[in-house]
């Protein structure tokens, strides 16, 4: 059975700008919710975020990977939830070529790649488990584009926000976007203050606050 839901928009162009300098590890402060934290990027020195454009294939069969880049707009992040399969490639050098004539803005795959010198070279930012010659196939055996996915176990919903950077990933719906951006971007502005006293003298104990529980104990 194929299911082919229509492109949800919840990521605006005016969202994705004004999370664009939020570094997921700043939320990694805030929160321990929507963390994607097994993949690692194929492409080190990478960030992007975008609108969740979702895939979900069972294991051997990439009809729907192919046909998500019919649906895709430029600046999404394709998601793909291979059903747990973490021995086969589902994204290699075509479907790369692809995604960077579709102008996305990179991909998350809970599974494997292949082909990884062509995927350097043609450069789209990707995160997945592993590299892999087994690859998945055209069967037509089943499919799904734009449903709710897991992926690392965390639930990736059409239209999230994806986040990521070396550090790694984070989801996060659109209504909480604008209140996660303005905390993180405040708390990012507060750590050049604090490099500039750590610049003129001050110890980061005494400025975290950390030195205190110590000399409640020397007291004791």
């Amino acid at each position: 059975m194929f299911t082919l839901n229509p492109r949800i928009p919840g990521i605006t162009p005016a969202l994705v700008k004004a999370v664009a300098e939020v570094c997921p590890s700043t939320l990694g402060h805030m929160t321990d919710f929507g963390f994607i934290k097994s993949l690692s990027s194929i492409l080190p020195g990478q960030r992007f975020a975008g609108n969740a454009v979702t895939v979900r294939i069972p294991h051997m069969d990439s009809c729907a990977v192919h046909k998500v880049f019919d649906l895709v707009q430029p600046g999404d992040v394709v998601c793909i939830d291979m059903s747990g399969d973490t021995d086969r490639a589902c994204w290699g050098e075509l479907v790369s070529y692809m995604a960077r004539a579709s102008n996305i803005a990179g991909a998350i795959i809970d599974g494997c790649v292949t082909d990884l010198h062509a995927l350097r070279e043609i450069g789209v930012p990707l995160y997945a488990r592993n590299v892999s010659p087994l690859t998945t196939r055209i069967l037509g055996i089943e499919g799904a584009i734009n449903v709710p996915v897991s992926i690392d176990g965390v639930t990736v919903n059409p239209g999230d926000l994806i986040l990521a950077d070396d550090d790694g990933i984070i989801v996060i719906p659109p209504e909480q976007v604008s209140g996660w951006a303005a905390r993180a971007l405040e708390a990012q502005h507060a750590e050049i203050k604090i490099k500039q006293r750590i610049d003129n003298g001050e110890s980061l104990a005494s400025i975290s606050g950390a030195a205190r529980f110590f000399e409640k104990e020397a007291h004791s």
